[in-house]
């Protein structure tokens, strides 16, 4: 054994994949990544914004989210009209499209928020037992969540901080 030589845990290996998702986001309010995972292997990525084909968000293909950038809807408010998919219903539709079998039974969600009510009925319906996550959101329903049977954790972000600022440290030799 090495002394000293250090590796992230599962959790914030998948984690740092979920951040590095919401990258790609093209939504101007919250960027937000989910990876599914299962057996420690990923199997689908999203990440939250417009449909494809659709005008990306940041050009102003969302008018919803305009509007709450210009502070005329507040965060939370008339998200019924937001034309922006959310990340972790972009990685259930990813196994989907990808032919991943649709039961991604006993599978983990890693994302950066807890999922929403619509995307929390999405990951009971495909079998998901555990969410991993980094920061809450305001409409989650909890309640739903344990009637589910699904483990919810909330990782420190700082962990997650201190992996990522290892990408870019000089190599030590």
């Amino acid at each position: 054994m090495c002394a000293g030589f250090e590796r992230p845990s599962w959790d914030e290996y998948f984690m740092l994949q979920a951040e590095l998702a919401k990258l790609r986001s093209n939504c101007m309010t919250r960027q937000v990544g989910a990876v599914i995972v299962r057996n420690n292997r990923q199997i689908a990525t999203g990440y939250n914004g417009t449909p494809p084909g659709v005008k990306n968000c940041f050009e102003g293909g969302c008018k919803r989210c305009q509007l709450r950038m210009e502070g005329k809807i507040e965060s939370g408010a008339s998200l019924d009209r937001c034309l922006c998919n959310h990340a972790e219903a972009n990685a259930i539709m990813h196994c989907a499209i990808m032919g991943i079998e649709a039961g991604t039974k006993d599978a983990v969600l890693y994302t950066t928020f807890v999922p929403c009510l619509e995307c929390s009925k999405m990951a009971i319906t495909i079998g998901i037992k555990k969410i991993i996550c980094l920061d809450t959101y305001p409409e989650t329903d909890y309640g739903l969540m344990k009637e589910a049977g699904i483990e919810i954790i909330q990782l420190e972000r700082k962990r997650i901080q201190r992996w990522a600022s290892v990408l870019f440290d000089e190599p030590k030799r």
